[in-house]
């Protein structure tokens, strides 16, 4: 019989600093605050002095330690948080963009990536970043997915999932203009992300044999292609292929009764053809407790499923549900992924 990890069994996950402006660090410092008893240990990427001026200008007062490497979190996990030292141009204002900062933000994601790559960190657990601030420090990609990506190495294929307790959602096209979303959807997408998430829902989940909801792009799924010929030309085509495959998919499906209770029950995640197809049941089932996942990546990563809240950093009331979330959810990943290595 395979005995499941236990928290204590886990590497430590890897947090990226995040923008040092906004509210990632606060998010941080109150999660290990809040929920440290029920989470895999896990070290911030960041400057210790900052972090515990921070700590005490939001009232949380949380204990920074100090660390040399990945492999000391674990001990001083329980006692502080556990903090490997970044250095930045500038000392960093709560609310107030500085795009010196960039290239530390920049090499806090190559150092997590580089630690869990390495077998140090169980995953990499990423702070929400200012694209428009790492642009000016030479960032050349459109955001954290294709940089992730990018490290990971070549042939990646890197796939967005918004997951919660009751509902996972891989949406096919994403920052893509409405009108636009016709042209861009292609089968060949469709097969390729569905696979990513069947093959990760078993790697990562622990679901053995997982079942995929296919939405259809157009309301009642084009009703035979009376109501616009996508579902019946793109879409079905991919579903029939999935079959071939041996994954259990199924659809197109009208996407106003994927959402409800009874239907979440029938199927392990939903693949989705657009972005606010699948991002607003989630919110609306789970706002706080939303996580972004990247499939595909040879390692884990989960992020918070919200921005840099520019507006809260420095307010102590930037809500740690999301990053909570992340970590717990990077934890059961990194189990899941430890039982399906041993199986």
């Amino acid at each position: 019989m395979t005995v499941s990890p236990s928290l204590s069994d886990i590497l430590p996950l890897a947090v990226t600093p995040g923008e040092p402006a906004g509210a990632g660090a606060e998010i941080t410092l109150k999660a290990w605050s809040s929920a440290r008893n029920r989470l895999c240990p896990f070290f911030l990427l960041d400057d210790p002095e900052r972090l515990e001026r921070l700590s005490h200008l939001i009232g949380a007062n949380v204990p920074i330690e100090a660390v040399d490497k990945p492999e000391d979190a674990a001990k001083v996990f329980q006692r502080a948080l556990p903090v490997l030292p970044i250095t930045f141009s500038a000392a960093p204002v709560p609310g107030k963009l500085n795009p010196v900062n960039g290239s530390a933000v920049i090499a806090g994601i190559e150092r997590a990536v580089q630690y869990t790559c390495e077998g140090r960190s169980a995953g990499v657990v990423t702070n929400p970043i200012q694209k428009s601030v790492l642009y000016e420090a030479g960032f050349k990609y459109p955001g954290h997915t294709e940089f992730l990506a990018a490290l990971a190495g070549p042939d990646i294929t890197p796939v967005m999932m918004l997951a919660a307790p009751a509902l996972r959602v891989i949406p096919i096209t994403i920052h893509v203009p409405l009108k636009q979303v016709p042209e861009a959807l292609t089968t060949e997408m469709i097969v390729t992300k569905a696979r990513i998430t069947a093959e990760a829902l078993k790697r990562d989940f622990g679901c053995k044999a997982p079942r995929l909801a296919i939405a259809g792009l157009n309301p009642h799924a084009g009703e035979d292609g009376t109501i616009g010929t996508e579902d019946r030309d793109i879409v079905a085509p991919a579903v029939e292929t999935l079959k071939a495959d041996g994954i259990a998919a199924f659809g197109p499906l009208s996407a106003d009764t994927m959402f409800h209770a009874e239907a979440r029950e029938s199927y392990d995640a939903a693949i989705c053809m657009y972005h606010d197809q699948a991002l607003i049941p989630i919110k609306t089932l789970d706002f706080w407790g939303g996580v972004n996942v990247t499939l595909g990546l040879p390692f884990i990563r989960t992020s918070p499923d919200h921005g840099t809240a520019l507006e809260l950093a420095g307010t102590g009331r930037a809500h740690a549900g999301s990053m909570i979330a992340a970590l717990a959810m990077a934890g059961d990943m990194a189990r899941a992924r430890a039982m399906h290595q041993n199986d």
